[in-house]
């Protein structure tokens, strides 16, 4: 099989080029922009792509002919959406309607695979807790409002035009080489730079009542390639934990794995002008379709993830 990665310079395209070379032993192709770089040892063609130019979108697929596309390219930050939303527009929303259009004029059909979030579901009730796929949306932030316009989008093409997609709404996935934009890696950040002096013993954070459904990436991208394969057309699949914990037992669990005299304050920076209280995953769909289950726990990533941070900023120090 061969597939096609877009955006792979990304945190989850690292793990995903990896997870179809190693594990499923696809031939795979990966799109970026110019300016980034790719730092992957495995064989894998790696191409220049802008998604909102739609005939470079067209010439790559005729020349490559992917089996399976998976659609990682986008700005996957929620803060950042806050402070930029035209370009979470172009890039969510505009570069998506490129790739489809582009698949729509070839003369076969590959299979794409459209990466939502769980963000899409938005301001959630009670009762609708853990949020089944069918749950209405109620975007509550510009990223969600732009990866919500994408699944629809999605499910439009697949019926009107009988092209193959599948759509997952992906939970917060975590783990090593995440940007500090996120809150698992911006707290294990501030933790090791703490640890080596950098800085005084104060943690800055955000909103900690928050509770979030929390997936290793390497589980994650699992998923992923289960459900471009088994997936049905035009349907969407929850992937995530099925479980949601609070933003401040992740930070203690974080804190516990510190021999560091740490104090927590609270940075309004970091607040967010719109917050949902609880976002947990129903999976049983997606485990229903490809048999998946997590393998990676929670106190391992973060681990592996603090590891990652402490070696990152050691050899920063001593270069």
């Amino acid at each position: 099989m061969k597939a096609l990665v877009i955006g792979g310079a990304g945190f989850v395209g690292d793990y995903l080029i990896n997870h179809l070379t190693d594990d499923c032993g696809w031939s795979v192709a990966v799109t970026k922009l110019e300016h980034e770089k790719i730092e992957n040892d495995r064989n894998i063609s790696i191409y220049d792509l802008d998604i909102l130019n739609k005939e470079s979108i067209l010439n790559l697929l005729l020349n490559i002919k992917p089996d399976y596309i998976f659609h990682l390219a986008a700005q996957s930050s929620v803060s950042l959406s806050w402070k930029n939303p035209s370009l979470t527009v172009d890039v969510n929303i505009k570069g998506s309607v490129n790739l489809l259009e582009a698949v729509r004029e070839l003369n076969y059909k590959p299979r794409i695979m459209l990466i939502g979030s769980g963000e899409e579901y938005g301001h959630i009730l009670p009762s609708e807790t853990p949020i089944e796929e069918n749950t209405i949306t109620r975007p509550g932030n510009i990223y969600a409002a732009t990866k919500a316009c994408q699944n629809m989008l999605g499910k439009v093409y697949a019926d009107a035009y009988q092209m193959d997609i599948v759509m997952v709404r992906a939970f917060n996935h975590i783990g090593p080489k995440q940007a500090p934009l996120f809150v698992v890696a911006d707290f294990c950040k501030q933790v090791a730079e703490i640890e080596m002096s950098l800085h005084e013993p104060i943690l800055m954070v955000g909103n900690l009542s928050a509770k979030r459904d929390f997936t290793d990436v390497r589980d994650v991208v699992r998923a992923y390639s289960l459900l471009i394969q088994n997936g049905k057309s035009g349907e969407t699949y929850n992937v995530g934990s099925g479980t949601a914990i609070a933003i401040e037992e992740i930070l203690k669990k974080i804190l516990s794995y510190s021999k560091a005299d740490i104090e927590v304050k609270i940075d309004r920076n970091k607040l967010r002008p719109v917050d949902v209280p609880i976002i947990e995953a129903d999976i049983q769909k997606l485990q229903d379709c490809t048999g998946w289950e997590r393998t990676i726990d929670l106190d391992k990533t973060i681990m592996d993830n603090l590891e990652y941070w402490r070696d990152t900023i050691s050899n920063q120090i001593t270069k």
